[in-house]
């Protein structure tokens, strides 16, 4: 096993990307372009980790994508058309259902796909994906969207909600799946996350350094719209942690028009609390939820994301986001040109924040906002993983060139 690559001396600078690279990862006539392998944990829905899956995909067209369980009905057309490869999960009966219940066999599963062709391995972390075992000489870097919240930050959120079975098995089985957590971050060259947050995040569980590069956001599918309504917007799925239970509590306590679009186990709780000005929409599709985007007042944010992609489609639709002041919102709702944040994650703290919002809420100017969200484009992402992959082939290997009949990787190491 080679030392971890050091992830800060391909951080990308701050502002405009790093110019493209000339040359892809040294291979020389007569030799081949080095293979490459995309592993996430699991495709059975389209959210933000799927989102960066296509983009990765995009950036490296002829790789294979390997997963734990797939359901291609779920999934997007572009993704639909790549070469998807399972594990023996997908096998078991209604693991495209329950497959969250699986977590002990992951790593067993995980450590049976077979990636001795692949020259280069991104595993898109979170479920877990970096567990899986790679050539000695191929570089694996691990875009993490979050060390694995079931076994580390939202393990007792997780086990207070599961059902006496469920719990007896988390309790059971944790420390373990803890153990080969951390172990399997050695079978990692060089960690990306997905923002300074989740860096800490890595710092702490792994003890590795990584490099920051927000995942991709698609802002041309979102502008502003001529005219905005009389409400906020509150969206997302309906889980404990998000606290759009907060956003209807405080809303029907100002007597202020709320609209929520999000479905989940926390429906029945926010239909017994929600006053007559919040509205619940349950599931909407995607032009819906885009057209209230670009018509509300402001996004009201109210939970603790890694990243957080939903504030950054509000702000491509010109639109402000009163957030949480905590993980991905400090990056992406920066500013107070964008919006504003509060400390307490409380009734009186969001109450106090939306009167802070509506005392300046004409000043605020949708171009800029906009402008704002541009930064965090599917381009620039693909450009900064690009430059941030060739710095990791180039420091694991150097300068060197493939001979006729081998790669790049194999003469390095010859």
């Amino acid at each position: 096993m080679t030392a971890p690559l050091s992830a800060t001396a391909f951080q990308p600078a701050s502002g405009a990307p790093a110019p493209i690279a000339a040359a892809r990862f040294d291979a020389a006539a007569g030799g081949r372009a080095p293979r490459v392998a995309i592993v996430h944990y699991w495709l059975v829905t389209m959210r933000g980790g799927e989102k960066v899956v296509e983009e990765l995909c995009r950036l490296y067209p002829q790789a294979d994508i390997f997963t734990l369980v797939c359901d291609p009905e779920k999934l997007s057309p572009f993704l639909r058309e790549r070469t998807i490869r399972t594990s023996f999960l997908q096998k078991l009966p209604g693991a495209r259902r329950h497959y969250q219940k699986l977590l002990p066999l992951m790593p067993f599963a995980l450590e049976e796909l077979d990636l001795t062709a692949y020259d280069i391995v991104i595993s898109s972390e979170s479920g877990p994906a970096k567990g899986v075992v790679a050539r000695p000489d191929a570089l694996h870097v691990c875009y993490c969207h979050s060390p694995m919240r079931y076994i580390w930050d939202h393990y007792h959120l997780y086990r207070q909600e599961a059902g006496f079975l469920a719990r007896t098995l988390m309790t059971l089985t944790a420390p373990a799946l803890r153990t080969w957590d951390v172990t399997t971050a050695a079978r990692v060259d060089a960690f990306v996350a997905n923002s300074a947050h989740v860096a800490r995040r890595i710092r702490r569980v792994y003890n590795r350094d990584s490099a920051v590069i927000h995942p991709p956001v698609a802002v041309n599918d979102f502008a502003p719209a001529a005219d905005t309504g009389d409400f906020y917007l509150c969206a997302g799925q309906l889980v404990t942690y998000k606290r759009v239970d907060l956003a209807v509590r405080a809303f029907t306590r100002m007597n202020k028009r709320l609209v929520v679009i999000g479905e989940g186990p926390q429906m029945a709780e926010l239909r017994r609390v929600a006053g007559p000005t919040v509205e619940l929409l349950g599931y909407q599709p995607f032009a819906a939820l885009r057209d209230y985007l670009s018509r509300c007042r402001a996004l009201v944010f109210p939970g603790e994301e890694d990243f957080g992609i939903l504030p950054v489609e509000a702000m491509a639709c010109g639109r402000p986001v009163i957030a949480y002041d905590s993980g991905g919102a400090r990056e992406t709702v920066s500013t107070p040109e964008v919006g504003v944040r509060f400390a307490e994650q409380s009734e009186a703290g969001l109450v106090e924040a939306v009167s802070r919002f509506e005392a300046r809420e004409a000043g605020f100017d949708p171009a800029a906002i906009r402008a704002h969200a541009e930064t965090f484009s599917a381009e620039l992402f693909r450009r900064r993983m690009r430059d941030f992959v060739d710095a990791a082939w180039r420091e694991r290997f150097g300068e060197a060139r493939a001979e006729p009949g081998r790669t790049a990787a194999e003469t390095a190491v010859a």
